[in-house]
């Protein structure tokens, strides 16, 4: 009975290890698209989305295809979702490709390759990172504010 016992605790610890696997995996469920407002928009020639209110929205960006810079923005020490961001993509000389008032929580932008600034603004307090995009994974940003004031 004990070497049953010493058997079947990895299994147990493997299993209680990808519990939170098995939970994310619900993030492929179908989504209901009759309240998802979400539509590729264009500005300078540069196609994007921004959104991701709501589950259903979040999942149909995050499950968009084509699009070489995600950026998320949250605030606070439980990293909720905001949706209030401005936010200006410039390209390695310093030219403004893209500026989006009231953005996110998620927007994701298709670029051609090459090496890009961004600042988001939230309530006047700025972020500021660099992506540089080649033909291979899509670049995640963050962008994290300590408090919804």
């Amino acid at each position: 009975m004990k070497l049953i016992r010493y058997l079947l605790l990895p299994f147990t610890a493997f299993g209680v290890l990808l519990f939170p696997i098995a939970l994310n995996a619900t993030n492929l469920a179908p989504i209901d698209n009759t309240g998802v407002q979400i539509q590729p928009m264009q500005q300078n020639g540069i196609t994007y989305l921004s959104g991701g209110i709501g589950e259903d929205e979040a999942r149909a960006i995050g499950q968009a295809q084509g699009y070489n810079l995600h950026m998320t923005f949250a605030i606070g020490p439980e990293n909720k979702y905001v949706p209030d961001v401005d936010v200006n993509v410039l390209n390695a000389s310093g030219q403004t490709l893209l500026t989006l008032s009231d953005a996110g929580p998620l927007v994701y932008v298709q670029l051609p390759p090459g090496k890009y600034s961004v600042v988001a603004t939230r309530n006047g307090e700025e972020r500021r990172d660099t992506a540089d995009l080649g033909s291979g994974a899509a670049r995640k940003l963050v962008f994290h504010w300590n408090s919804s004031e």
